[in-house]
């Protein structure tokens, strides 16, 4: 089941990539990194080639990569996420090809295509896969070096961006350099949108009853500190623990119903390690 919905979001992942690029980037010009940016910059130079057959065969390359530094899972997640995103472009390039950009302003098309790509993204890395080319390095940079997957993917496009500004021109060069650093950003964020977590900590005198319900409808692990109060001198019970939002709306409904004077403090959790978490 769990693989089922991974190859669910990454399939929804690049259908939102692929439209940021056929509908804002392409039309425009605008070869923000990666091998679509190659393949934009091979496609100016050779028309007889379309971007598809180019994106194919620069993937090719590449996928060993992917295999050996991040594993079979990662590369077999890779192979069909770059697949489906190239047969995806084939696909709006011929049935919806615009004759023009989507809007007549530059910026306009920069930002609302990178922020369209940068969310498929960020979905797909969370999936943890790829839809290739520099993504691959940019993952391999990612685990190896511990870089943000945005900062790697900024790194490994920027070559890429010098080269459509040899290409398209420097104007389009600039756009196109603000574009990787954009979607860097869009990406990084779109991930720990996923990956962020909330730690409670809960004081009531429903203690034993709010512990129960942490441990065994949640499924959650919990920590039960004793602390004394300022106010009263009286021993207190503090339960601590860490959950996804959804779990933590769940517990706050469960807690006005059986102690409304309960003392409940929650923070933002950017990343949890260990049983029950995955990295």
């Amino acid at each position: 089941m769990r693989l089922i919905r991974e190859y669910f979001m990454t399939t929804l992942g690049v259908i939102v990539v692929a439209i940021g690029i056929c509908f804002f980037l392409i039309p425009a010009n605008l070869a923000t990194g990666g091998i679509t940016g190659l393949a934009m910059v091979i496609n100016h130079l050779m028309p007889s080639i379309s971007i598809g057959v180019i994106l194919l065969f620069l993937n090719i390359i590449l996928f060993a990569v992917g295999f050996i530094a991040i594993g079979p899972q990662f590369g077999a997640k890779t192979i069909y996420a770059s697949f489906l995103l190239t047969g995806v472009i084939y696909i709006f390039d011929t049935f919806f090809k615009l004759s023009g950009p989507m809007a007549d302003d530059l910026l306009v098309n920069l930002i609302v295509g990178i922020l369209i790509q940068g969310i498929g993204l960020g979905i797909v890395f969370n999936q943890n896969a790829s839809t290739g080319g520099t993504d691959i390095i940019a993952k391999v940079l990612n685990k190896f070096m511990h870089f943000d997957i945005g900062k790697s993917l900024l790194m490994a496009d920027f070559v890429v961006v010098i080269l459509a500004g040899l290409t398209f021109g420097l104007n389009l060069g600039i756009y196109a350099f603000l574009g990787i650093v954009f979607n860097g950003v869009i990406i990084d964020n779109v991930i720990e949108g996923f990956s962020i977590k909330v730690s409670v900590s809960i004081i009531s005198k429903e203690s034993d009853q709010i512990q129960k319900y942490i441990v065994e409808i949640i499924e959650r692990g919990a920590t039960i500190y004793t602390a004394k109060g300022a106010y009263t001198m009286s021993n207190k019970e503090i339960i601590t623990s860490v959950m996804s939002k959804k779990e933590f709306i769940r517990l706050k409904r469960f807690i006005k119903e059986i102690d409304k004077d309960a003392f409940v403090m929650i923070s933002n959790v950017r990343e949890v390690l260990g049983e029950g978490f995955y990295s």
